[in-house]
């Protein structure tokens, strides 16, 4: 019998370690830098500057809980879900509408601007938040590819939930994660891209990780935002991708006050900004 049991225990752990070795494999081959030498310094000085994470943050939102995210070399990506709620702020009795995934710029975390998003769950949305590959205490190295490849798999995971409205929020870096994780099945239904530019090539990147290259034939459900007043990504930056979504269809905000998302240097325009969001993505007819 133990001699059985010891053999059980030898199978098992080859096929554990073929796995491993398997995820090992893929994880070099995503975690490669695309966009030369810079690429690790640029993303270690963003996460810097993001921060280290601090669930106190969290604490007094009832709904929120943490939540993981395994990619397909076994990273473990953390994460926020703010459950929705009714109007008595009790969990949602019934299906949610639907999903709000928010993704962020690249120096900033889940848990600093979660809360800012509690008015969907307020109207019956789950929202998801996760920290980026090697942000916080996800797991991996911060990679252009890599991340790209993670979100991917994530809207193609939140799409076989069963939500019937699929919305995104993506700002600065998340707008150009998401149109290069893009693909014709994955299907969204309202996004807002806010301050993102149209090109990363100038920067050492290949062209295949241009936003503008990624853009859908049709753009009728997509929201673009720029501000003249932002120093991150300043309206040149993002004009030529404006001006083909418009002729694909979306609507372009350009708005006088706007800085860098969550830089507005007076409360109210930034309250201003997250109104025009909410009000694309949930209470348009």
């Amino acid at each position: 019998m133990w001699i059985r049991s010891l053999f059980h225990l030898l199978f098992i752990s080859l096929l554990t370690a073929g796995v491993s070795a398997e995820q090992d494999d893929v994880s070099m081959e995503l975690e490669q830098s695309v966009c030369g030498f810079k690429e690790p310094l640029l993303f270690w000085l963003w996460s810097r500057q993001a921060g280290k994470p601090d669930a106190s943050r969290v604490r007094n939102m009832a709904n929120a809980e943490q939540i993981t995210f395994f990619t397909d070399d076994g990273r473990k990506l953390h994460g926020y879900r703010l459950g929705a709620e009714d109007k008595n702020k009790q969990r949602y009795s019934s299906k949610p509408k639907g999903y709000l995934l928010v993704m962020q710029g690249n120096a900033m975390l889940a848990d600093q601007i979660l809360g800012e998003f509690q008015t969907y769950a307020n109207a019956g949305y789950d929202v998801y938040i996760y920290d980026y590959r090697g942000y916080g205490y996800s797991e991996g190295k911060r990679r252009l590819k890599a991340i790209v490849h993670d979100y991917h798999s994530i809207l193609s995971s939140l799409n076989t939930e069963g939500y019937d409205e699929r919305l995104v929020y993506a700002m600065s870096l998340g707008g150009i994660i998401l149109l290069d994780a893009l693909t014709p099945e994955i299907q969204l239904d309202r996004v807002v891209i806010d301050s993102s530019p149209s090109r990363l090539s100038g920067y050492g990147c290949p062209q295949r990780y241009d936003p503008i290259n990624h853009l859908p034939e049709k753009c009728i459900n997509f929201m673009f935002i720029t501000g003249q007043r932002d120093r991150v990504v300043n309206p040149a930056m993002s004009r030529d991708m404006l001006q083909q979504a418009r002729q694909r269809g979306a609507h372009i905000v350009i708005e006088e006050q706007f800085s860098h998302p969550f830089m507005d240097s007076e409360l109210s325009v930034h309250q201003q900004r997250m109104h025009l969001i909410e009000q694309y993505l949930i209470q348009q007819n």
